[in-house]
């Protein structure tokens, strides 16, 4: 294998596995480490840049980063990153002086479609380069679906509020229930750039027999969420239907159970494990004492003379093919009915663009959704750009910040006359952590530590108002515990080759054996001559280039912990621990301007 490049700008970002896995590639390690040190506000403004929203993701953020946690591979649980990023949020100072202030406007008009968070990080990165950006949004308030969606007793109005104020108050002008019926009136309009943030604002219907008669009583997931959230709908039926297995399924059952369910049920065709619904979210549902039922799919609404009485299920189980692809077939049981006045039906969420004209050169595929590209986010008209659901389908808030970045970037450069597809490089910066021999600017203890339970409000309490937010958040006492379990995988291992001696030392020391001198050869060949041979190949190994003895180095990166203690050993030097701290490119940055390889 050739030398790894460790001068490349990817190579330790996909190390920091945290910060690789999240969307909008929030720097985790660095705001945790401040979280240790009490530094909340200092925490809350590298979240607050990266992911625009740090105390509504801190409550509501599909956490792509935990399971890449380095400590979840030596302990059941990885690290709390979602919830440290609340405890940011809660324990900051003011942090308004901190924030861009309103720019002189540069004659430049952005229209941005939906109050959303894609919109609103758009928003968020443009107005302080001085462009005039006006948010179109049907509802009367910014938020989009984290207002309407997300119940309270989650996300409470105060945070969302708070959040997207920091960014209307950069000289954003809002037009709430302002709902855009036509592209080719906003076109019209002479706005210099159009971003569509508009989300997939329509539930999936279930059109089997017995839908149009019941239909008084059968509502769609997200559009009765959103009629609770603006208090249309307070009460439901005492026995409840939930039909389907994801986020807004979990959000329908426990809503429901607070407005009249006493018998509340989760209806799922598919297997428990094979749910859409984060793991989190189905504890917190058989928490509150609601059931899921699996492997059963509704045939019919059974009504009596256009009264809903029940649903009829087939059972049904899985059959894998020769490949491991899964078909649902029925098991032979017979068909079971389950007694309800009201079902609650989340099957899924789909885009609905009825107000772009097939004229004005936006183009569409098969599936009815806009040809946008990946990468800048542009659709087939030069002016309009998509982002978050509304670009790719239903995913979750941070990929709606992430495309919201890359979509703000990509209409600065337009307006400024650069080409679109040419992407600036982060801004990196490495730095030795060393303060002596044997010491270190940072926390390297790798003692087993079980990850800290985040509290909540009793169940008897939390039921009996929509309102109250049933997580409560860590105190400072358990924030710190939960933060020093972080392993710092920022802070990497650093070989110097003209130092080493080759008395293997590291090697001898290492807790993880993930160092290896040996001959060099073929990755293949090389991954099964390591002390512990690598059975991850999507993870890198760090390889040195010839020693004196014609060995390499060669260092798993998938099972280093980051302890320090090669370096701590070696009697030259050669291993040395420094922080590395990646800053992604947004609007307005004075990076190079040099196609990355990732990111």
């Amino acid at each position: 294998m050739k030398p790894t490049d460790i001068a490349a700008p990817d190579y330790f970002h996909k190390v920091v596995d945290c910060q690789w896995a999240c969307p909008a590639h929030t720097p985790v390690p660095e705001y945790i480490r401040l979280i240790a040190q009490g530094r909340y506000s200092d925490a809350y403004m590298i979240n607050w840049k990266s992911n625009v929203f740090p105390g509504i993701l801190g409550r509501t953020c599909d956490r792509p980063c935990e399971p890449a946690c380095r400590r979840g591979r030596v302990e059941e649980n990885p690290v709390a990153i979602c919830r440290l990023k609340r405890v940011a949020a809660d324990f900051k100072d003011d942090i308004r002086q901190r924030l861009p202030r309103p720019a002189a406007k540069n004659g430049k008009r952005v229209a941005l479609v939906g109050g959303g968070p894609a919109s609103l990080t758009v928003a968020r990165d443009l107005a302080p380069l001085g462009y005039h950006c006006t948010v179109f949004d049907a509802d009367p308030e910014a938020g989009g679906m984290m207002r309407t969606q997300i119940p309270k007793f989650r996300l409470p109005n105060s945070v969302i509020d708070e959040e997207t104020g920091y960014i209307l108050n950069l000289g954003v002008e809002f037009k709430g229930g302002h709902r855009i019926d036509s592209m080719k009136s906003l076109l019209a309009e002479k706005y210099d750039a159009i971003f569509v943030g508009s989300g997939a604002p329509r539930g999936r219907e279930l059109d089997i027999p017995g839908r149009k008669e019941a239909a008084g009583n059968v509502h769609i997931g997200i559009e009765w969420l959103a009629n609770v959230s603006f208090g249309h709908v307070d009460k439901i039926g005492k026995r409840v239907i939930v039909l389907g297995g994801g986020n807004t399924a979990m959000d329908c059952c426990r809503t429901a159970r607070r407005l009249g369910g006493e018998e509340v049920k989760v209806v799922v065709r598919s297997g428990f494990e094979e749910m859409k619904a984060s793991p989190w979210e189905k504890e917190d549902a058989l928490h509150e004492d609601i059931p899921i039922l699996n492997f059963m799919v509704p045939v019919a609404f059974v009504h009596d003379n256009g009264k809903l009485t029940g649903i009829t299920f087939q059972k049904v189980k899985a059959e894998y093919d020769a490949k491991g692809r899964r078909n649902l077939v029925p098991s032979g049981e017979p068909d079971q009915t389950i007694a309800c006045d009201d079902v609650l039906v989340a099957v899924g969420q789909e885009n609905a663009f009825p107000w772009i004209e097939q004229d004005c050169g936006i183009e569409f595929d098969k599936w009815h959704m806009p040809k946008v590209d990946p990468k800048t986010f542009v659709s087939t008209n030069p002016k309009v750009f998509f982002g978050g659901d509304a670009a790719f389908g239903p995913k979750n808030i941070i990929w709606a910040v992430s495309h919201g970045h890359d979509a703000a970037l990509s209409i600065h450069k337009m307006l400024s006359g650069e080409d679109i597809t040419e992407r600036p490089l982060p801004d990196v910066q490495v730095s030795s952590q060393k303060m002596g021999i044997h010491e270190w600017s940072y926390d390297n203890d790798i003692s087993i530590d079980k990850r800290y339970k985040v509290p909540h409000r009793d169940k008897v309490v939390a039921l009996k108002d929509i309102r109250t937010e049933v997580e409560l958040g860590y105190d400072v006492k358990l924030a710190l515990g939960e933060a020093e379990r972080c392993l710092n995988c920022d802070v990497q291992t650093v070989f110097s080759t003209s130092l080493c001696i080759e008395c293997d030392a590291c090697a001898d020391i290492c807790p993880m054996d993930c160092i290896t001198f040996t001959a060099n050869g073929e990755e293949d060949d090389l991954r099964q001559r390591l002390k512990a041979p690598s059975a991850h190949p999507d993870q890198d190994l760090y390889v040195s280039s010839d020693l004196k003895t014609g060995r390499v180095m060669v260092k798993d990166e998938d099972v280093c912990l980051h302890c320090g203690l090669c370096a701590e050993r070696c009697p030259t030097g050669a291993w040395d621990m420094q922080k590395y701290f990646i800053e992604m490119t947004h609007a307005g940055s004075t990076c190079p301007t040099r196609s990355r390889s990732a990111a």
